[in-house]
């Protein structure tokens, strides 16, 4: 792992220091709360407002529930505010007095008159090495890929989408059992270690922003869970970068020997055996062996419709039957 980061000599008398002025943060998921948290816990940074994305319904009751960052906040006392539209955050109304806001994974495009607003503009923290994965999902398009890199960039904000001039950059490894969820606390990390060694020299203009190079952009799209089932017609590198790139959400999903599975955990197995894609080739407490376009995947976790996630021996355990007609098991 490899960070950018600046390291500024004294600055020179007058100059305003960073925990003397007035922030705002905006942002609503997990990886934004760890970075919020890393702020008030490490820092002496003030904090005036924060915003975040309106609470929506959750989970199987459809009760109303807080974003990460919200309840991160209120821990700490600060003051939350949930505008609906980006329209209704207001100069006056909330950002009278904020020098510098930080953007993390908000989730809400800012207009042009809202960035310049703060006497330091916006900054954003953002998952990938832009130009590269630009837009919603950049962690889990990354591993989908088959990307051996990522990182984190910390860009100045302007009116396009992750577009701005980069500030500093810090750069984080790809593993090959990594998932979105592992990816995302490892980035999280490695972002709040960035936010907070910059800061004082984005307010300080010791940092000299570079242009993206914007023939070199690819783009993020929001994930669907259509794209989530999987086509076994595909090589088996791909079905086991989607399954790790679709871990924790929205899981990737299909149907083998008549059970509906969601597939939590895969491994690729050295073999050049050629079936019929999507083949049950066999089963064991190992896994379930299963033909792709090329090559064989082995499912290590599963859940069953209506289920919870268990290893492929518990599965195999309650569903005898699973499997009929495949080679003998190897227990």
């Amino acid at each position: 792992m490899t960070h950018q980061i600046p390291r500024p000599e004294k600055l020179p008398q007058g100059k305003l220091r960073l925990k003397k002025l007035n922030l705002a943060f905006a942002g609503t998921p997990e990886l934004a709360a760890t970075i919020l948290g890393a702020l008030l816990e490490k820092s002496e940074y003030r904090i005036s407002v924060v915003l975040t994305q309106p609470d929506r319904p959750s989970g199987r009751g459809r009760k109303l529930a807080s974003s990460a960052v919200k309840r991160r906040a209120l821990e700490h006392g600060l003051t939350v505010l949930q505008p609906s539209k980006s329209k209704l955050i207001t100069m006056e109304k909330v950002l009278a007095g904020v020098d510098l806001m930080i953007v993390v994974a908000y989730g809400m495009l800012l207009p042009e008159n809202i960035l310049n607003a703060p006497s330091h503009g916006c900054i954003n923290v953002h998952t990938s090495l832009l130009p590269k994965w630009r837009g919603a999902a950049p962690i889990q398009r990354a591993i989908q890929a088959g990307d051996h890199e990522t990182g984190i960039t910390i860009m100045q904000m302007d009116r396009g989408l992750d577009t701005g001039p980069i500030l500093l950059q810090g750069k984080c490894p790809i593993n090959s059992a990594d998932t979105s969820g592992v990816l995302h606390d490892r980035l999280a990390n490695i972002g709040s270690e960035c936010l907070l060694n910059i800061l004082d020299a984005v307010v300080s203009g010791d940092l000299q922003p570079v242009a993206q190079d914007n023939s070199q952009a690819t783009y993020a799209d929001k994930i669907t869970k259509l794209e989530a089932r999987i086509d076994w017609s595909q090589t088996v590198n791909n079905i086991d970068c989607a399954i790790r790139a679709f871990n924790p959400a929205p899981i990737c999903h299909t149907e083998l020997a008549g059970f509906p599975l969601r597939i939590w955990q895969a491994e690729i197995l050295d073999t050049e055996l050629i079936s019929s894609a999507g083949k049950v080739l066999n089963c064991s407490k190992a896994g379930i062996d299963v033909a792709t376009g090329k090559g064989v995947l082995r499912i290590l976790t599963c859940q069953p419709q209506g289920k919870r996630t268990m290893t492929v021996a518990d599965f195999l355990n309650g569903n005898p039957a699973f499997g009929a007609g495949t080679p003998p098991r190897l227990n």
